[in-house]
């Protein structure tokens, strides 16, 4: 049942039992829960944190959701993990975005559940299914008699649910469990298995020593004969057929012994033997889990039988747990976690056959020293062996090491750019390589970032919205340093330095200062640099070392052909006008001086559209890159005039297209152009040049073949394949 249709359910009772005005009342209650708990779902889709615990179980099944949700989250918080857990019929696919890793607890394999499972793989994070009982396979569930009883339909219904929950264990990356049993079982299923087993929560842990503190007080007013109490706590009605297992030594226990009482806690019909004792038998229903700890430390000996069925062999020693800590003794079945878990006869008491369990309650019952000293022992143990606090540590590891690495790249906004495509061309070989990527962009929407191959989530790159864990983050503006410095969750720092920024801005611009003081040498940044130009201005000005890591590029999304510059040559322009160090100007001066029935005249720019007085047979306008191979194959020559580049990509991509280059040499091109061998350069300024070089090499059909094979030979060389290994071994060592 969904959250809201037990919020209707609440609603009707409200009808029947207070009337009108009870119901209007109560609903803006609920309508006000309901809103902030919408509220509360949203903000699981904004804020980047370690880990989401799909649960199962909601407040109708509480036990389970509590001892392996919250709990589980406690041991990690503990840890440093940042946690949250979403009911799984409210689960949405965003939430995929803003979590490193999932584990989904007693969950079936839903629709929305699957589709959320195969975005998180596609996206390189982990999910793992965690469950408490072999309720992941029917062949398991048959063992247990109290299910016969059920009607066709909810038998029907029951299995059902326990086929889909096995469907979604198998298709997780591991399993958290709680049972060497259990995961002996589960290791059928998935790869790998983690025993982590039930503790109790720092809150159960002050319930039991406030528990424990009015036992002893108890206790000093005791004398000696009083009566002897035994404790049942079944939890639920499957634990009919573990207490008549023992009903024999019960009825005679009570039959010999007037001195004993029974006190039976949960969903339990009093068995039709013990009638006769009904005056010495007190029954509780189920009870909240903080009033548990008092009834258990009530009683004088904690009853915890099993039948032995592979079933109840996977079950865990909460029982024992929980008396343990209240310093109430427990005598258990031979079976399962209990045999794991109890030094026999040191810190609990085992027992098979009814001759066994006469005896050993027998003695129990007559020695109250041998019951304090056991269960003493049992709490000196519990209290630090099986308290989430002191048991955070193997979780986590086992998470850290399963997880695949956590990368991040802070981006100014996600409008494209030369310097944003290499960004994500290093986020895309990470991906590749196995490494869960996230965009925090400054601006823009939050969602999805998705561009031919490219399928990242974005979020805000808000610091305090940026909670889990990363392996490592990368500033990529001089803009985005800032965040980075600030997130205390990035175990490593990279700064993307493509350009020398400072020459964006206007003299005057406090934006020069600001990008100027990125430059220097920062504790705890790694300074990284796409060209030669930038690692040798970063160490000569400022004195900061940056590791270099060359540009490439795709050499086969181009179909290379050569072009014999006959009939109208088609002239590509590529740069944004507005900038003025792209310095577009000047290349529709140099167009002006050529001849117009000679030349055809394509203009390409992402932000910038043309001038009024700008000659321009075709302007393309905000190409997507995948598309953009398309553009240079159907150009002759590119004519590129930028004054400053830390790296100028459309030359390059030009070469591998099989076109010819004319341009200004700047420091991010002269790290592959050579004049002559590859392309013609001319000095900035000198259009009637530039003119000279485009009309010369119309007419050179040696010049052509030159400059041809130069460039082929080049793009090839600056393949990413080649520097791949390099990049990756930077991020990731």
């Amino acid at each position: 049942m969904s959250r809201f249709a037990t919020l209707a359910k609440k609603a009707k009772k409200a009808v029947t039992e207070e009337g009108i005005t009870g119901l209007v009342s109560r609903t803006k209650g609920y309508l006000e829960r309901a809103k902030r708990e919408n509220e509360f779902q949203k903000e699981k889709s904004r804020i980047y944190r370690d880990l989401l615990f799909i649960s199962g179980c909601n407040e109708q099944l509480p036990h389970p959701h509590r001892y392996r949700v919250l709990h589980q989250m406690e041991q990690l918080e503990a840890a440093g993990y940042t946690c949250d857990t979403v009911y799984f019929q409210e689960i949405s696919l965003p939430m995929v975005r803003c979590y490193s890793g999932f584990i989904i607890f007693r969950a079936p394999a839903t629709e929305k559940l699957m589709e959320f499972l195969q975005e998180a793989h596609r996206l390189n994070k982990k999910i793992w299914y965690d469950v408490d009982d072999l309720v992941i396979d029917t062949n398991y569930t048959d063992q247990i008699p109290w299910l016969s009883t059920m009607k066709p339909e909810e038998r029907s219904a029951y299995d059902e649910n326990v086929r889909q929950m096995g469907r979604m264990l198998s298709a997780c990356d591991g399993a958290i469990t709680t049972t060497a049993r259990l995961a002996e079982e589960l290791s059928n299923y998935v790869p790998e298995v983690l025993i982590n087993r039930n503790c109790a929560s720092e809150e159960m842990l002050s319930i039991s020593e406030e528990a424990l503190k009015k036992k002893r007080e108890h206790q000093k007013e005791n004398t000696v004969g009083e009566r002897i109490v035994l404790g049942y706590f079944s939890g639920s009605a499957t634990h009919l057929d573990d207490i008549r297992m023992i009903l024999p030594v019960l009825t005679r226990l009570m039959e010999e012994r007037e001195n004993v009482d029974l006190l039976l806690v949960g969903i339990l019909d009093l068995p039709k033997e013990l009638l006769p004792f009904g005056k010495r038998i007190k029954t509780e229903g189920f009870v909240d889990y903080r009033r548990l700890p008092e009834l258990i430390a009530s009683v004088d000996i904690n009853l915890a039988p099993l039948v032995d069925t592979v079933f109840n062999a996977a079950k865990s020693e909460n029982k024992w747990v929980e008396a343990a800590l209240v310093q109430t003794v427990t005598v258990a079945s031979r079976v399962g976690a209990f045999c794991e878990m109890i030094r026999e006869g040191e810190d609990g008491v085992l027992c098979g056959d009814e001759e066994e369990w006469t005896e050993k309650l027998i003695d129990l019952i007559e020695h109250p020293k041998e019951r304090n000293r056991i269960a003493k022992a049992a709490y000196e143990r519990c209290r630090r062996e099986c308290v989430t606090i002191y048991q955070c540590r193997r979780l986590a590891e086992w998470i850290q090491n399963q997880m695949n690495p956590r990368g991040a790249f802070l981006l100014p906004a996600l409008t494209i750019s030369g310097g944003i495509r290499v960004a994500l061309k290093h986020a895309e070989m990470l991906r590749h390589a196995g490494v869960q990527i996230t965009l925090f962009v400054l601006e823009g929407k939050e969602e999805w970032y998705e561009d031919g191959e490219y399928h990242y989530p974005v979020l805000t790159a808000d610091p305090d919205k940026i909670q889990g864990t990363l392996d490592f983050v990368t500033a990529t503006m001089w803009n985005t340093l800032d965040v980075a410095e600030k997130l205390k969750v990035s175990r490593k720092c990279f700064y993307l330095v493509q350009n020398y920024e400072v020459d964006f801005y206007p003299p005057g611009s406090p934006y020069r200062r600001m990008a100027s003081a990125t430059y220097v040498p920062k504790r705890g940044i790694v300074h990284l640099t796409i060209s030669r130009w930038c690692r040798w201005w970063l160490a000569n000005e400022y004195g900061t070392s940056a590791d270099y890591l060359p540009n490439g590029i795709d050499p086969e999304s181009y179909a290379p052909h050569k072009r014999n510059l006959t009939g109208k040559v088609r002239i590509l322009v590529e740069g944004d006008c507005k900038a003025e160090h792209k310095n577009v100007d000047e290349s529709f001066e140099i167009i002006q001086q050529l001849p117009e029935e000679r030349f055809e005249v394509w203009y390409m720019s992402y932000n910038g559209v043309p001038k009024d007085w700008y000659r321009v047979d075709r302007f393309l306008h905000k190409v997507p890159y995948e598309e953009t191979p398309g553009v240079y194959e159907a150009c002759d020559i590119l004519l590129k005039t930028s004054l400053l580049e830390s790296f100028s990509y459309p030359p390059l991509e030009m070469m591998a297209s099989g076109g010819y280059v004319v341009a200004v040499p700047n420091e991010g091109n002269l790290e592959y152009l050579r004049e002559g061998e590859n392309a013609l350069l001319y000095p900035p300024g000198e259009t009637n040049q530039a003119v000279e070089s485009i009309l010369r090499l119309c007419q050179d059909p040696a010049m052509q073949e030159r400059l041809y094979q130069g460039g082929l030979s080049t793009a090839k060389s600056r393949s990413w394949d080649a520097i791949r290994p390099e990049i990756l071994k930077t991020y990731l060592e």
